[in-house]
């Protein structure tokens, strides 16, 4: 257990999760809490990484920070995705080693796990077989740094834990048509609908003066925002969204994933994530697969999340499905026996995480309005 006056860097606390851990923390006594956004710390930087950990000496790290996307922007910028990543996680996990950080958390994902993976996926399905196509740069990126934990803790003795997360939605979360996660995504889209459908322009006008969609925001005719909205399916009529909706994906609410990871970082060592008896034929013992799946156990397909948030929202329109566009891998259900056994359970289920978010995203339409 860290100590409650112990320095924690937290990596990304600004984004998603980091903020919510950030909050987490903060509500557990841990006070002494270190975070830079990216203009005064720019995490691909190796100098500027150094500097930061000189001056701080945190004693603990949280690795929130990443770059992330949806399926569009995996496709469209593979590059991006393998080369940020790695960056980060090598200047971060490596000035950590440096400066003799006592406990490390690296946040990963559930698309390390290959696309045709037995589910529920347990942990040792890692490396067993092809990688889904359209994310394949960031999961090998999410594998380097898990496996750069595991194994900085073999040669060293360090204590890095790493926790794969599966689908995430909540508070902070990025609604961006285009790049975003799967639910916001959708919620900003069946909620613009829905305003458009109602005629109700003033709504539309302030979300899109929050998050202007390619230049086009509430200064734009009605005409030019109709043309813009409808690039991403977004009609008054009806909602169109990507793939064939069968897909089925398992949802976490972002303040549990915080809540997990919290837990692990203050309850778990390294030498409880794995199974000391591995051995291969030659009677060498084999420590792998150390880092823990966080999830709920639970899977609903895209098709019924869509309906979820078209009843919550209240769209009259239609719902559509593109099926000329990837769905992406079929399945990703997490086996979550060892987050359990290491005595950590989800609560929030799908229904109540998304009448939350959408309360969250409609109060912070109304903050923004108000202030501009």
């Amino acid at each position: 257990m860290l100590d409650k006056s112990a320095k924690i860097y937290v990596a990304g606390h600004h984004g998603l999760v980091g903020s919510a851990i950030w909050n987490n923390l903060k509500e557990r006594g841990y006070n002494n809490l270190v975070g830079r956004s990216h203009k005064e710390l720019d995490l691909l930087d190796p100098m500027a990484v150094k500097a930061f950990f000189d001056e701080e000496q945190p004693d603990a790290v949280i690795l929130a920070a990443a770059h992330v996307g949806g399926i569009m922007a995996n496709l469209q910028y593979r590059a991006d995705f393998i080369y940020q990543n790695l960056q980060i996680q090598q200047n971060v996990i490596g000035e950590s080693f440096r400066h003799g950080v006592k406990k490390l958390l690296f946040l990963g994902s559930t698309c390390i796990y290959p696309r045709e993976a037995p589910q529920p996926m347990k942990e040792e399905v890692l490396l067993t077989s092809p990688l889904e196509y359209t994310n394949e740069p960031y999961a090998i990126a999410k594998i380097a740094g898990l496996k750069m934990c595991e194994s900085f803790n073999l040669q060293y003795g360090t204590n890095y834990i790493a926790v794969m997360p599966t689908n995430l939605y909540g508070p902070n979360d990025n609604f961006h048509l285009e790049n975003s996660h799967v639910l916001p995504a959708m919620i900003r889209k069946i909620h613009l609908a829905k305003c458009l459908n109602e005629g109700d322009w003033d709504a539309v006008c302030k979300d899109i003066n929050l998050r202007p969609v390619e230049g086009v925001n509430g200064n734009n005719t009605h005409q030019e925002i109709l043309e813009k909205l409808a690039k991403f399916g977004i009609t008054p009529e009806a909602v169109t969204l990507w793939g064939t909706g069968k897909p089925m994906r398992e949802f976490l609410w972002s303040e549990e994933m915080a809540d997990a990871s919290v837990h692990v970082l203050l309850n778990v060592d390294f030498k409880q994530t794995y199974d000391a008896a591995q051995k291969n034929a030659d009677g060498i013992t084999e420590i792998r697969n150390c880092h823990i799946n966080v999830g709920t156990g639970k899977e609903v397909s895209i098709r019924e999340v869509a309906e979820k948030i078209m009843k919550e929202i209240g769209f009259k329109g239609e719902l559509r499905w593109d099926a000329s566009k990837p769905d992406g891998t079929l399945r990703k259900l997490t086996d979550v026996s060892k987050l359990h056994s290491l005595g950590w359970h989800h609560k929030v289920e799908i229904d109540e995480g998304i009448h939350r978010l959408y309360e969250w995203y409609l109060k912070g339409i109304c903050i923004n309005h108000q202030t501009i």
